[in-house]
């Protein structure tokens, strides 16, 4: 099955609660905007029976440049992950 494109996604999404391709868009992307101001400010932002957004702290670590071999030093970082509610998994698996 080939994925869903994001104009698939809304006409499906509009369909589902019986608003236009436009106006799905438009609350999809309030929803979008109001999850990440979530992240930003508390760290996390829950999705019931899906999971969860969080932002992280990566720590300062040493790699290694796969070309030279070299050791570099990679800075700490911020980072949002997902992570996947039992639930949902328990549903896909």
């Amino acid at each position: 099955m080939a994925k869903m494109t994001k104009s698939q996604f809304m006409a499906s999404f509009g369909e589902m609660l019986g608003l236009s391709k436009k106006e799905a868009t438009e609350k999809w992307e309030a929803f979008v905007e109001m999850a990440l101001k979530e992240v930003r400010q508390g760290g996390e932002f829950n999705l019931p029976g899906l999971g969860k957004l969080i932002k992280k702290t990566r720590a300062a670590r040493t790699g290694r440049n796969p070309l030279t071999g070299a050791s570099i030093q990679i800075p700490a970082k911020t980072v949002v992950k997902f992570r996947v509610s039992k639930s949902a998994k328990d549903s896909v698996l």
